[in-house]
């Protein structure tokens, strides 16, 4: 049956977005509470001038089949600013999830959970505000230090902050660069490593996130091509 999603208000500046990370990270869960996981979720987020296009593609587990997808995108209303990307994306990636036909099990978000300065990144507000399991898989520190891992696929380190693991460095394939992994909502950190792994195929990344980078950035190009389309002659 289809999760109703509650309608969010929106804060209006970087000050009131950082107060709100701060009291929604409170509701965080940083241990298991997941179900049975049989679908799993990528969301991914593009931009083209003053919109964002946010696309969730859902697969199965384990064949990794995709079952459904939905693209949204929206006008952009909240600033680029360090640490606030959740207040772009996330209104776009909820949209998106409204339209699916049933909830998935669980999220991967191509974002930070709680590596985050404020523990709070998009994986956690995605998290928080479906109830979904939810974890945050970037391709960059955002926050932290760590000792490289070993060459091999699920080697992984610990990333951490201000003496407080925050996350894993993990690397998904053998002498690739890592990815780096940190809760969302409802799920333990070695528990998050584990399902990113069953995951991740050939490539680096998880496949729900690379299908979801896909379908976002099909659509950036098919509205290039139409901007960019020469009107017909009269």
């Amino acid at each position: 049956m289809r999760r109703p999603l509650p309608k969010q208000r929106w804060p209006g500046s970087p000050a009131q977005a950082r107060q709100l990370q701060v009291r929604l990270r409170r509701q965080v869960v940083a241990e298991d509470d997941l179900g049975v996981v049989r679908t799993v979720a990528g969301v991914d987020a593009h931009y083209r001038a003053d919109h964002v296009f946010a696309a969730v593609v859902v697969m199965g587990l384990p064949n990794l089949a995709i079952v459904e997808c939905a693209l949204v995108h929206r006008p952009l209303a909240f600033p680029y600013v360090p640490g606030l990307l959740s207040f772009r994306e996330a209104p776009a990636i909820i949209e998106a999830l409204r339209e699916l036909s049933k909830m998935p099990d669980l999220l991967l978000a191509d974002a930070h959970g709680v590596a985050h300065p404020r523990r709070f990144g998009l994986a956690c507000h995605l998290g928080v505000l479906t109830g979904v399991p939810t974890i945050g898989v970037a391709k960059s520190s955002l926050v932290g230090t760590y000792v490289e891992p070993g060459i091999e696929r699920g080697a992984w380190s610990p990333l951490t902050d201000r003496g407080e693991t925050i996350g894993a460095v993990l690397r998904t394939q053998r002498e690739v660069r890592p990815v780096f992994v940190s809760i969302g909502h409802r799920i333990g950190l070695q528990t998050a490593i584990d399902f990113v792994l069953r995951c991740t195929g050939r490539f680096r990344l998880p496949e729900p996130i690379r299908a979801a980078d896909r379908l976002s950035r099909d659509q950036l190009t098919i509205c290039d091509h139409a901007v960019r389309k020469p009107a017909p002659v009269s």
